[in-house]
């Protein structure tokens, strides 16, 4: 093995102590470029020496390689038993993390970071395992190879053929606050293979006839050097150094081109090598329209190709596709543009190509020209489309003719008042414009130019009726004829502009109002709806839409035609169903249009949160035009606006379940409280006086047993209305009171509750004053009976002997009154508001020796909201409480 720098002890512990102080571990990672090394041995020989240096070292987990000298370097070292997992059969050996977390040494050891765990264990990869122990501030030595890193992936296999599936995020690597690199000279390391210290005999010489090659291994360890090399770079190691310089922004362009898909992989390495961010830009431009369906066949399969490679899509519109992606680039911030140019002929006129005038326009731009073997003929089609698909309408070529008679005419009216044949000329001039503006294409335009010059020629000038003229109307006729020509192709521009200005608003106009809808939705049913819609508007296409029922299940489907009466029976099949399943189950687009399940009707996209899919959304595609990535682009904008609102919604109906849980929750623990607190009072009074009169009860006065019966009476009385309250309260709190809503007379009312009052009733003076005695309102007899001696008895409990408590009732308006007054002390102002609040007491001058829970306010609160009426208490005069709540007024109805 090759020398390597080796710090002492004291550095290394000062390194591994200076974490103390901070909230996570520190991760070092032994990088290799193959298996065979020593990286595994190097890590060993390291924690070994952090041992001797003081350190708390453990072995999470060493690979068991069948490599003496390394196992030997185990010895001396505390190892963590391997968690066994049984799969199919077999036993498998993990890395124990919940082991490792109670043990919690200073420094772990945990081989083969970009091992996946068996299943059953808590994360799928060992990196994540590493990440939650340096989350718990333990220090972690790991080992990697170069091709387990996902951005070097594709560029091992190219060179090994061996394309790895386990590999790390470049960002665990990037984030490691040591990498050390350990090297190996390629021959000694295939001189280690034919020795047998890294595989057994025949799978070294397997390995060594393939992947194991001393080109290939060269290779490998140049990516290595140059990864590690990446990351010094990267980091700033020392204060005061620059600032890293700004990352790379690639730009290419998407087309038809059929050397667009090597202008994308070109982009996409060279993304890679600057470790910067991709872009494919998309110029949509008036051809587009006109467009064949093999252009954009290979057009949909760029922007496939383009984000595959990580790139992301962009849609700008215009006419001229230089500018747009000058501008694009000055405000995105671009570094470097990618073009193809394919190869292109002399010949008498040369124009600027779209490099030259890229050049022109941003010359501050780094423009890399990848160059096109393609045949001519090809790229021509690709670059004219228009020209080769535009066809006469017999509606434009009538409304064209119908100008230039109307012109003529014109023109002969004129010429009958004397006019100069100057404005007759502007006459056939302002038909020309008019012709552009009423016609779809630049062939009526061409067409016209010349035949306003024809029948200028051949009406208005001598000799009539001939296309022969004096030579001096040659110059007039040539002037006339370009300016016709580019007057009209003016017209053209300004009304493509305004089109594409119009697609454009209402595209926006869709997106603002989708915002607003969405956000005035009131269920996940009302957003998927106006979602569906909008994508409707936005994509004149059919959509089906699949909400999820929370359990990672779909409910039945609903359909969303585009047009009324059109039958969507072919999107509603088990098959398109099965594939909206399948992208529910895996967060991913498929069907039409895709590489999954292409066969199907509909393209398939799930409405995402950050906890998975949310509904899945299918799209109407059949045979027809693909989705265009401009399109894509709107409907991956509006899905995510609906992602987030429903998952707005779902976090607000689990807030409420959770106030709603955390209330019950709060008000079990208050009655637990209440109850082992008061109810110890008349528990021991009935007890003590009923040990009393078995012990004694022939040696008591009868006035003293008397006594005795009457408090355990009283308490008995107090613990039966204290529990038909707690029972009443959770009834109606669970939603499990059903209320039996009759027409009932007050005086009724009344005269059942005063039968029900408490003992000490016959101490105070109680009347009902009823105007009407045919006074009724709809109630539940039992609830308001029960409201009733709830406020009686709490007057009777709070007033003193002797006092008047007067029940009444009466008329107002639509409701009905009722009214509990006592001339008692009153209720202060500061204990109004809290008075029907739960578990609230006011203090019992009377000295009885019991508390309330406060509930039975509170119970009658909750009642009559129940009946739509309201509570309150009010003061009375000269003294004492009136407590008023209102109920539903009923008509009685008489028969004569």
């Amino acid at each position: 093995m090759a020398d390597e720098y080796r710090p002492d002890s004291e550095t290394l512990l000062r390194e591994l102590r200076q974490t103390e102080d901070q909230p996570g571990g520190r991760l070092k990672i032994f990088f290799g470029y193959a298996a065979g090394v020593g990286k595994t041995y190097a890590m060993l020989e390291a924690a070994h020496r952090a041992k001797e240096a003081g350190v708390d070292v453990v072995a999470g987990y060493i690979e068991p390689h069948t490599r003496p000298e390394t196992t030997a370097l185990l010895d001396g070292l505390e190892q963590l038993p391997a968690k066994i997992i049984p799969y199919k059969g077999m036993e498998l050996r993990e890395f124990d993390l919940d082991a490792a977390l109670e043990r919690h040494p200073q420094l772990i050891l945990v081989d083969e970071l970009a091992h996946t765990n068996a299943e059953g264990s808590r994360h799928v990869k060992r990196y994540q395992d590493v990440q939650e122990l340096l989350r718990a501030g333990i220090n972690v030595y790991t080992t990697v190879n170069v091709q387990h890193l996902e951005s070097l992936n594709d560029k091992v296999a190219a060179i090994t053929g061996v394309s790895v599936a386990e590999r790390i995020p470049d960002s665990v690597f990037d984030s490691a606050d040591q990498v050390e690199l350990v090297d190996l000279e390629p021959a000694d390391l295939l001189e280690r293979l034919r020795e047998g210290k890294v595989y057994r005999p025949r799978q070294a010489a397997q390995a060594m006839g393939n992947s194991f090659t001393g080109k290939n291994l060269a290779s490998l360890r140049e990516i290595a050097l140059r990864r590690t090399a990446d990351r010094l770079d990267a980091a700033p190691w020392f204060e005061g150094n620059e600032k890293p310089k700004a990352g790379e922004h690639i730009l290419i362009c998407l087309s038809a081109s059929p050397s667009n898909p090597k202008v994308i992989r070109t982009a996409a390495r060279m993304a890679r090598a600057f470790h910067g961010a991709f872009t494919a830009l998309f110029v949509e431009t008036p051809d587009f329209a006109s467009m064949s369906d093999e252009d954009r066949r290979r057009i949909s399969a760029n922007v496939r190709l383009a984000e595959e490679l990580g790139a992301r899509i962009t849609t700008t519109y215009g006419d001229d596709p230089a500018v747009q992606i000058a501008e694009y680039a000055r405000i995105s911030g671009i570094s470097k543009v990618v073009l193809g140019r394919s190869p292109h002929r002399e010949g008498l006129r040369r124009t600027k190509n779209l490099v030259d005038r890229l050049n022109d326009l941003a010359p501050d731009l780094d423009v890399y020209i990848i160059p096109d073997q393609q045949g001519n003929s090809r790229a021509k089609h690709t670059t004219h489309p228009r020209r080769s698909e535009e066809r006469l309408s017999a509606g434009d070529l009538l409304k064209m003719l119908s100008v230039l008679a109307g012109c003529t005419m014109g023109g002969y009216f004129f010429a009958s008042l004397g006019i100069s044949d100057t404005n007759i000329i502007m006459l056939y001039l302002l038909g020309v414009l008019g012709i552009a503006m009423v016609t779809t294409g630049r062939s009526y335009s061409l067409l016209s130019s010349v035949l306003s010059v024809l029948l200028f020629n051949f009406c208005f000038t001598e000799p009539y009726f001939t296309l022969r003229s004096d030579p001096s109307y040659i110059a007039t006729f040539g002037i006339m004829f370009i300016v016709a020509l580019l007057s009209s192709s003016l017209t053209i521009r300004v009304k493509t502009q305004a089109k594409m200005n119009a697609d454009k608003a209402y595209r926006t106009a869709i997106l603002l109002e989708s915002s607003h809808k969405l956000q005035t939705a009131d269920s996940a049913e009302a957003i998927l709806t106006v979602t569906a819609q909008q994508l409707g508007h936005l994509l004149e296409r059919d959509l089906v839409v699949y909400p999820t029922d929370g359990k990672g299940g779909l409910l039945p489907v609903i359909a969303f035609p585009f047009a009324e009466e059109r039958d969507l029976s072919a999107l509603l099949t088990p098959d398109e169903e099965a594939v909206a399943e399948w992208v529910l189950k895996n967060n991913k687009h498929a069907g039409a249009t895709t590489n999954t399940l292409p066969g199907t009707k509909c393209l398939y996209l799930s409405i995402r949160g950050t906890g998975g899919a949310l509904a899945v959304v299918g799209i109407a595609v059949g045979s027809g035009h693909p989705l265009q990535s401009f399109e894509k682009n709107l409907m991956v904008a509006l899905l995510d606006e609906c992602g987030l609102a429903l998952e707005k919604e779902l976090t607000m109906r689990e807030k409420q379940r959770a106030e709603a849980q955390a209330g019950q929750e709060a008000l079990r623990a208050n009655l637990l409280r209440a109850i082992s607190h008061d109810l110890r009072t008349p528990l021991t009074s009935i007890s003590g006086n009923a040990d009393i009169l078995m012990e004694r009860a022939d040696q008591l006065e009868p006035e003293k047993r008397q006594s005795l019966f009457t408090a355990i009476y009283d308490d008995a009385m107090w613990l039966f209305n204290l529990v038909e309250n707690l029972l009443s309260i959770t009834r109606l709190e669970d939603g499990r009171v059903h209320m039996n809503m009759e027409p009932e007379l007050l005086g009724d009312i009344f005269a059942e509750a005063l039968t029900h009052l408490d003992r000490n009733a016959c101490k105070h003076h109680i009347r009902t004053e009823l105007p009407d005695d045919m006074l009724m309102a709809d109630m539940d007899a039992r609830l308001m009976v029960q409201v009733i001696i709830n406020i009686v008895n709490n007057a009777i409990k709070y007033t003193p002997e002797g006092s008047h408590i007067t029940l009444s009732a009466h008329r107002s308006g639509r409701m009905v009154a009722v009214e509990i007054a006592d001339d008692g002390p009153g209720v202060p102002d500061e204990a109004k508001e809290k008075l029907f609040d739960r578990f609230y007491t006011a203090g019992n001058e009377r000295g009885d020796g019991r508390r309330g829970l406060g509930l039975g306010l509170s119970l009658c609160k909750s009642i009559v909201i129940a009946h739509g009426g309201t509570i309150e208490v009010l003061d009375n005069h000269p003294q004492g409480s009136v407590f008023r709540f209102t109920l539903r007024a009923s008509e009685v109805t008489t028969y004569e």
